[in-house]
Order: C-alpha cells, then sequence, then structure tokens
C-alpha cells in the first residue's frame, strides 16, 4: 500500500471512528476516559494525526460495540506498512515530531545509517532472507533517513556511545564511510551529536536504547526497545525521569567538537584495517 493510499486508510479510520462516536452519544473527552487516553488524543485519531495502538482500538471496540471492527482495521493497516508491528507507531510519530533526542548504546541510529551499514545489519538479523526481502526493508530504511533532509526537519539530538563506532558492522570499508556520513551530518548541522566514550564508565540505563519525542501540541512520548518488541510510553512521570536519564547521559559525553575528533579518527582506523587487508 502506498504512503498516500494507507494516509488515505487511516483518515478512514478517523471519520468512522468519529460517525461511531458520535452515534453513541460520546464527546471526545467521555470516550478518552473509557479508554484510557485523553479527550485530545481523540480527536487526534479522528484527524488522522496520530494512529491508536492496538489496545486502544480494541478498546474502542468494547466501548462502542463495534464487533472487532476497529480492531480488525488497524491489523490491515499495520500489516501493510513498511515496519514491523511493535515500530509502526514510533515510524509515525518520528515523522510528527518537533524534537527527537535518542541514545545509542549498540548501533548507528536508523535517520542516520548509510545503505551499506543498514544493508549489513539486516543481512545479520535475516540470514536466510531473500534478497528481495532485504531490499524490501532497506527501501523502508532509507525512506525513514530522507526526514533529516526535509526543510521541515526535526531538532535531533544523538548520543552514541563509544562501542557503536568500534563494531565493525558490514566490515572496515562500511563503517569508514558511515562514521564519515555521521560526521558529514554533523557538519551539515543536520544532528547535533555526542559520544559516550569508555572512560565514562557506568552511566543510567546502560545498554538501552531510548528515543525521546517532543510534539507541537501533544505530549512528550519515549520509545524503547527490546527484542522484537518495543514501548511508547507517555505517563508523565515515567517521561520525566526517562528524560533524566538522557540528561545524565548528555552530560557524562564528550562535547560535540571532542565528539566529532573522536568519529574522524575511528573514521581513519577503519581505513588503515582496510589498507591493510
Amino acid at each position: 500500500m502506498a504512503n498516500g493510499s494507507r494516509q488515505a486508510a487511516w483518515e478512514f479510520f478517523g471519520a468512522e471512528l468519529k460517525r461511531r462516536r458520535e452515534d453513541a452519544g460520546f464527546t471526545q473527552v467521555e470516550l478518552g476516559a473509557r479508554v484510557f487516553v485523553s479527550g485530545g488524543y481523540i480527536g487526534q485519531f479522528e484527524q488522522a494525526i496520530r494512529k491508536p495502538q492496538l489496545d486502544v482500538a480494541q478498546r474502542i471496540d468494547a466501548s462502542l460495540q463495534t464487533d472487532g471492527f476497529f480492531e480488525r482495521l488497524w491489523r490491515k493497516l499495520i500489516k501493510d506498512q513498511p515496519y514491523t508491528e511493535y515500530f509502526a507507531h514510533a515510524a509515525e510519530l518520528e515523522r510528527l515530531a518537533t524534537e527527537i533526542c535518542e541514545y545509542a548504546p549498540a548501533v548507528v541510529p536508523g535517520l542516520l545509517q548509510t545503505r551499506e551499514y543498514a544493508r549489513a545489519m539486516f543481512l545479520a538479523g535475516n540470514p536466510f532472507a531473500t534478497d528481495e526481502y532485504i531490499e524490501e526493508l532497506l527501501k523502508g530504511r532509507m525512506d525513514r533517513t530522507r526526514l533529516l533532509r526535509d526543510a521541515t526537519r526535526p531538532v535531533y539530538w544523538v548520543v552514541l556511545h563509544e562501542a557503536v563506532l568500534r563494531v565493525a558492522v558490514g566490515g572496515a570499508a562500511t563503517m569508514a564511510h558511515q562514521l564519515d556520513h555521521i560526521a558529514a551530518m554533523t557538519g551539515e548541522r543536520k544532528v547535533l551529536l555526542q559520544v559516550l566514550p569508555f572512560s565514562a564508565g557506568a552511566h543510567p540505563a546502560m545498554g538501552k536504547m531510548m528515543w525521546l519525542l517532543e510534539f507541537e501540541d501533544s505530549p512528550p512520548t519515549v520509545y524503547t526497545e527490546a527484542v522484537l518488541s518495543g514501548n511508547l510510553l507517555d505517563e508523565p512521570a515515567l517521561v520525566k525521569r526517562i528524560r533524566a536519564s538522557y540528561d545524565h547521559i548528555r552530560a557524562a559525553a564528550l562535547s560535540p567538537e571532542a565528539s566529532l575528533a573522536l568519529i574522524e579518527s575511528a573514521a581513519e582506523d577503519f581505513r588503515r584495517c582496510e589498507g591493510m587487508s
């Protein structure tokens, strides 16, 4: 399903939600209270600005007595999108965010990946996949990277653990190119980037990736990821705690200037390795 067709389908989802809510005699606030989200969220679902998670779609069905209609439509729309189910909502929010702060403990963030690095990652995770399947995954990943080239791109602040710079994903040449790309994006001011060095030692959320997403007129959201699962968190107290952890990581990281120097040095190290091979 093309992006335009998918958006039109989500607009149908929203229009049906509004129609059936009004038929049931609920305001947005009243329905929101029944499905444990704010009335503002219901409004954004109806305008296809945000997409509900599966459990919310199921509670909408229960509240409006729609016999699983919204769950079935949700599953169809999620199945027909280019990302894994657990990441699909995060990908939607990524496009809406005005600011993204990310901590990457082990892997170059998707928005900064080169095609060669992404391909090596996908092959590692799908060793028996066909070339066609890998190309489909690559298309989705590369489509995401266009976000940083848009005039309306979000403010993007990333902290990479030094481990990200040292693991030779795809080999020395691929890593040198990947690190050069990160340096170039930093130089073009598409990203504000810091590196948390090995010397920093213990730090909050060790080994755990996190995104903090800010929006123009919605509460902030945090996305975290584990093995074949992801979590979107928007409970204010929890978001505040995670923001504090991120701020501590950022404070322990090298300055942007020192971080860029370390990235460029690591790229040179990989080039020397490639030259000796």
